[in-house]
Order: structure tokens, then C-alpha cells, then sequence
């Protein structure tokens, strides 16, 4: 059975966000007018790529929007960044209907789908460590461990030949709606982002900095000019450059406190009017 759908957030649709490079965006509610972004990524070159498959609950919808633009026998590729359910919602719709395409992995997603999911087909797989990329036909896609992860298997996505990146949950911020940073709101940058990435990956205060800066600077480098995530706006220019320095500030930085019991009373409170009415 398929989760509940979300509804009464904005519409979104496919972003063309560089040469060949598609954002497949959905959005789902995070509360006083603000949304959380969860995207995937589509490649329409010569052999097409999916990138993460996005959330159950948008499942229906992110077929829609994937196959609006590539043809299921098409695709050749279908990379998965790591196991989280929200990068996993239509894995194996992919595989059943993307007959051609070899699914990029690595042993361990493998084996934590493993606990939850039918088993995939190892024959379809290519299995991928960071530093290792695979030929896509017209590019050959560079893999890397991103600056902020909240899995162990987690690996980013670097096309040279647009300048474009997937950073998994690097970079996570809420949206009134829009899912371009340069159209966001500066302060919300400059709070939310910090506060989001330090609840993806709170290891962050336990990190030498020096270390830390070393491994954000190795990602910088692959200059990128376009920065897509699952969970926040597009980021280019400045703004890419400001993300970039937040993440650099959050190493040794005390871990941002998430809501926690005053959060879930006040959300409780009108159950509990209508109960006692």
C-alpha cells in the first residue's frame, strides 16, 4: 500500500538546471508557510540517468514527472546516492520499468535494502566506492563522498561535462515555495541551512577543522557552477559559495538543537481541546 500522498503544497514541475540536466522537485509541509524540498535529479544525455528515486510518499507523482521527459526504455543508468527510504521511494518501479538500465550502488546499500526490501538484481548492478566514476556515453560521471551525510553509504554525483552536482543532503533548507536559492529569502539561508545540515549529520561538532576544511576545499574543487540537492534549492554563484563557507563554519560548532517536547505538546494541544470538549 502506498503512503498517504501529500497535498496542499505547491505544484512544482521538472527545472531544466544545466545542459541535459533535469531538478525533479516535490515538496512536502514543514510548517508556518514552509516547505522541505524532496528532489531527485534526471541526466537526459546519450544514455540517460536517474538519479535517487525520491520519496514514497510522492511516489505516484515522481513517475509522472521522471517519465515526462525520458522514456523508461531509454534510461541506462539509475543512480542511487544511499538507502534512505526518501532516495528509494520508486527504486523498484525504475527497475521494472527502465528494462536497459544497471543500477549504481555499492555493497552496503545493498545490504541494508536488504533488511526491508525484496531483494534487488545483482546482475543489473555496477557497485561504485567514491573516487570511482562510470562512462554514461557522451560523459563519465565522478562519484564522491559529500560534506554532509546522515548514511554511511551515501556518494555524491559530479558531471564534468555540465558542471552540475548532486550533493545528496548537503545543503538542506526549507523554501516558501521556490526551489532557486537566488530567489530565496537571505536570512532563511543563513539560519535554516546551518541548522539542517547540523540535524543530518550532528557529528559535526566532533570534527577537526583543519580535516573538515580540507575535505569540503577537495569538494569545491571539482567546480562545480550548479549544485542540486535532495532536500534544498539550487545553488550557483554566491550563494553556492556562502553554503560552502556554512559548512566549513559547522565543523568543532555545537550541534543546533532540533524541536523536541514543547514542539510535539503544542502540536497535541488541539487534539486534546477536542477530546476533552
Amino acid at each position: 500500500m502506498d503512503p498517504t500522498p501529500i497535498t496542499d503544497v505547491p505544484a512544482t514541475r521538472p527545472q531544466l538546471i544545466a545542459p541535459d540536466t533535469w531538478l525533479i522537485p516535490n515538496l512536502a509541509h514543514a510548517g508556518d508557510g514552509l516547505y522541505l524540498p524532496v528532489n531527485s535529479m534526471l541526466i537526459r544525455g546519450r544514455e540517460p540517468v536517474i538519479v535517487d528515486t525520491g520519496a514514497p510518499v510522492h511516489r505516484a507523482l515522481w513517475l509522472e514527472k521522471v517519465f515526462g521527459i525520458v522514456e523508461p526504455e531509454d534510461v541506462r543508468w539509475i543512480f542511487l546516492s544511499h538507502d534512505d527510504g526518501d532516495h528509494t521511494g520508486a527504486l523498484f518501479d525504475v527497475l521494472e520499468r527502465c528494462r536497459n538500465a544497471t543500477l549504481v550502488t555499492n555493497f552496503f546499500s545493498v545490504e541494508r535494502l536488504a533488511l526491508e526490501k525484496p531483494a534487488l538484481p545483482l546482475e543489473r548492478m555496477r557497485w561504485i566506492e567514491p573516487g570511482g566514476s562510470f562512462d554514461a556515453g557522451d560523459r563519465v560521471l565522478q562519484l564522491f563522498r559529500p560534506p554532509i551525510f546522515d548514511g554511511p553509504t551515501t556518494r555524491g554525483l559530479f558531471d564534468p561535462k555540465t558542471a552540475a552536482m548532486w550533493i545528496v543532503d548537503s545543503f538542506a533548507c526549507f523554501t516558501p515555495g521556490s526551489l532557486d536559492a537566488d530567489e530565496l529569502p537571505q536570512d532563511l539561508l543563513e539560519q535554516v541551512m546551518p541548522a539542517l545540515n547540523s540535524a543530518v549529520s550532528p557529528w559535526h561538532a566532533w570534527l577537526d577543522r583543519a580535516a573538515y576544511a580540507r575535505h569540503v576545499a577537495a569538494v569545491e574543487a571539482f567546480g562545480a557552477r550548479t549544485v542540486a540537492s535532495a532536500h534544498g534549492p539550487v545553488l550557483r554563484d554566491e550563494r553556492l559559495d556562502d553554503a560552502f563557507d556554512r559548512l566549513r563554519r559547522l565543523a568543532g560548532a555545537p550541534i543546533i538543537p532540533t524541536p523536541g517536547q514543547e514542539l510535539l505538546d503544542a502540536l497535541l494541544a488541539p487534539t486534546l481541546v477536542e477530546a476533552e470538549a
